[in-house]
């Protein structure tokens, strides 16, 4: 419970240190740099400790190329530019969709989820019911909120892509979850070293404040809460470290009010409510264990 707790809180702050770090004029192509850089630094010390090697197949390094885009570069662009015009608790209720589109993009590409069932079904449509609660769609959207809202309802679609992906092709690789995500992160961060200066010219500082919070944001968010993700899973199994979407937007909405003061209307309270209470319904129903081997984590969880 400390670990699921601290995790679920550290990635619910996420939102808030992004938007801390965008306002005070930080790139969001840059945000995205940062994160990783630091991220790969974190993994690639705990690669070192764990005395583990670099695998040179290129396949795996191919696969984890494409992983990185979808679960990596691409959304950690997307969130960014998305709270250059929304609030950190918006951005935090439109990541909580991320199992739902995980789930659509399951039925499409992976052959045992082609019929998810009506239960499921329902989830998702409640879900898209939810985040349109959450922009209040009956009163109108400006076209500012209206891009940031759909931009980072496009990085949760990049998350269901790449989780699909990574099912497909790298969930049964022997190398370890360290290894795999070392080099999601790596990838990730060469990745974002080309797109940054050539999408946003040189890096400036921000000032004291946002540099620690891209600090904290890279090494905390994605390293630290690496290590914390791969030990409630090795501990508790990837059903409860799942269940980390569920309480993320609560840390997001509470961090976001009261330490950003950004206003918190009912309609993002219930839309936050409704695409939990869809998330929930998506959800497989878990199968009876049979024994020991039935308990043990089947799919490895990637670095977010």
């Amino acid at each position: 419970m400390p670990g699921f707790a601290a995790l679920s809180a550290i990635w619910g702050a996420s939102f808030a240190l992004i938007k801390v770090a965008v306002d005070a004029g930080v790139p969001p192509v840059w945000v995205a740099l940062w994160r990783c850089l630091l991220g790969a630094v974190t993994l690639g010390a705990v690669l070192l400790l764990r005395g583990e090697g670099v695998p040179r197949d290129r396949a795996l390094w191919g696969h984890s190329a494409v992983v990185a885009v979808l679960l990596n570069t691409v959304p950690f662009i997307l969130f960014p530019f998305g709270e250059t015009r929304i609030s950190s608790v918006l951005a935090g209720v439109m990541n909580a969709t991320t199992p739902l589109f995980t789930l659509l993009f399951a039925v499409l590409t992976v052959p045992e989820e082609r019929h998810p069932g009506a239960r499921r079904l329902t989830g998702l449509a409640l879900g898209f019911v939810g985040v349109l609660v959450v922009f209040g769609v009956w009163r109108g959207i400006g076209s500012g909120e209206a891009a940031g809202g759909l931009a980072c309802l496009a990085a949760a679609c990049c998350y269901g892509a790449g989780f699909a992906y990574l099912r497909r092709f790298l969930s049964g690789r022997p190398e370890s979850v360290t290894t795999l995500s070392a080099l999601q992160i790596g990838c990730a961060a060469a990745e974002l070293a080309v797109i940054a200066p050539l999408a946003a010219g040189a890096p400036h500082w921000p000032g004291a404040g946002p540099a620690v919070a891209l600090l904290v944001f890279g090494a905390v968010g994605t390293g630290v809460a690496y290590l914390l993700n791969l030990g409630i899973v090795r501990t508790a199994g990837t059903t409860v470290a799942s269940a980390v979407t569920y309480v993320m937007p609560l840390w997001s909405t509470a961090i976001g009010a009261l330490f950003l003061a950004e206003p918190v209307g009912w309609n993002a309270l219930a839309g936050g409510a409704l695409v939990i209470v869809a998330v929930v319904l998506a959800r497989p129903r878990p199968r009876p264990a049979t024994g020991a081997a039935d308990q043990a984590p089947k799919a490895r969880q990637p670095v977010r």
